[in-house]
């Protein structure tokens, strides 16, 4: 690839001046050859292999680094759905499994490892109730092992029993980490069509037609966005995607530079490259900001979602010009607490939990990182995860849940997690009763788009 020098002094000001970042390397790896009825030769042979995969990882995305000067934030590992892999295991829970992969992850050097996972959009296992069951105590006694749950999919529908499960599961992992502020829920997602190749935590897992071991890359940059958006001297709406098309494609250049070179050294096959606008808490760094860029008084207000679908689609459409491996999620993220911009639409009234479902109807994942009150009921953090599946399964899109109620805690606190995870508003649910309905269980079924062959 011809890198012009101009490009390089205009990479060199968006890492200095914009937070322009690769958010993650995320190395996949094959778990399915591990598998074995003894837990304890199963837990041994997960980790040998680990090991052996990643044991460079972080070396070489640190070489990378300083060779390209760019910032890597993340080095992750996402793994084989363990409900998938540890089913043949004569054990009634998985805990050891998850506490064998967090030892793994703190021996490779790595920030999250994920993939404690399991696809239950049809139906339930016994391999997949052992997993479920066993994420509240594996999420309160590991560090960095992160869990997903596939509940829904278009072809399938939603697994209603299974969203059930989770409300309760939610509650739990809160429970148990309440010490923490529930930090254990912000490593637990609900997922409707969960992409098999996402490298973002902590809905990451290996997926079943993935290779034997491949690198997933995923970029950031709302303050380039942001910044490129706010230099425009009075544009239309039609300048304003523009815009974000040609700064989407810089960011992919990178990106998918930065992915090849760490796969090849690392004698793994590159996978994808997902483009999602990923915030920090950093000043700046916000999806919010750039909404408010295109003219919004508040993020939130009549309007954003219009001024979302509009950034999504550009960023989408800038990086299929740049990559011809764009995956994963691809577009833009709202995840309260990691946002400054949106902890400040909350604050200020302008931005409910109503709102922030409505856009996630055009942006990549779905409500994220959302913090509601301690006492709030499972049957409705159940039913905030049926309405986001339904966006999903009838948009043929990914969706997800990630919630923390967050024990002890009433709307308005704040709740301090730190890092990338930044710090949450406690938001307002509907003091309306879910419960008949999500006590019925059984199907959603599958809505008439799945009918496609």
């Amino acid at each position: 690839m011809l890198i012009h020098p101009e490009e390089i002094l205009e990479t060199i000001n968006m890492v200095t001046n914009e937070h322009l970042d690769i958010r993650t390397v995320t190395m996949g790896i094959n778990l399915r050859g591990c598998s074995h009825p003894d837990i304890k030769v199963f837990n041994e042979n997960i980790y040998t292999r680990i090991l052996r995969c990643a044991e460079n990882l972080v070396k070489t995305t640190e070489d990378i680094q300083n060779l390209y000067g760019i910032p890597i934030i993340n080095k992750r590992i996402s793994v084989t759905p363990i409900a998938i892999v540890a089913e043949s295991c004569h054990v009634d829970d998985y805990c050891s499994v998850a506490e064998t992969l967090d030892r793994a992850a703190q021996e490779a050097g790595i920030d999250f490892i994920g993939g404690f996972s399991a696809l239950v959009q049809k139906g339930m296992t016994p391999g997949d109730l052992k997993l479920i069951n066993s994420i509240p105590q594996a999420l309160a006694t590991t560090k960095k092992v992160c869990s997903s749950i596939n509940v829904a999919t278009t072809k399938a529908g939603i697994n209603m029993d299974a969203v059930a499960m989770m409300g309760h599961i939610i509650k739990r992992t809160a429970e148990l980490t309440g010490d923490r502020a529930g930090i254990g829920c912000a490593k637990l997602v609900v997922f409707a069509n969960a992409p098999d190749d996402n490298p973002f935590m902590a809905g990451a897992f290996h997926g079943i037609g993935e290779p034997d071991c491949v690198i997933n890359v995923g970029v950031s940059g709302p303050g380039v966005v942001n910044s490129a958006v706010r230099s425009l001297q009075n544009p239309d709406l039609g300048d304003i995607s523009e815009c974000i098309k040609k700064t989407a494609f810089k960011i992919t250049r990178m990106g998918e530079m930065v992915g090849k070179e760490v796969a090849r050294r690392l004698n793994a096959q590159f996978g994808v490259l997902d483009l999602s606008l990923a915030p920090t808490p950093a000043v700046g760094d916000s999806v919010a900001a750039i909404l408010e860029a295109m003219g919004l008084e508040s993020c939130g207000t009549h309007g954003t979602t219009a001024a979302l679908a509009l950034l999504n689609d550009a960023v989408k459409k800038g990086g299929a010009m740049a990559s011809s491996s764009v995956g994963g999620l691809s577009g833009a993220f709202i995840p309260v607490s990691e946002d400054e911009g949106m902890i400040r639409a909350v604050q200020r009234g302008s931005l409910s939990l109503d709102k922030l479902e409505a856009m996630t109807c055009v942006c990549s994942v779905g409500l994220d990182m959302i913090a509601v009150p301690g006492d709030t009921s499972p049957a409705t953090i159940s039913a905030i995860i049926a309405d986001e599946m339904a966006i999903g399964m009838i948009n043929k899109k990914t969706t997800a849940v990630r919630i923390i109620p967050a024990p002890g805690t009433k709307v308005g606190d704040m709740i301090e997690f730190g890092g990338l995870l930044g710090t949450a508003p406690v938001m307002p649910v509907h003091n309306f009763s879910s419960e008949v309905f999500i006590g019925r269980g059984g199907k959603i079924p599958a809505p008439i788009q799945a009918l496609t062959n």
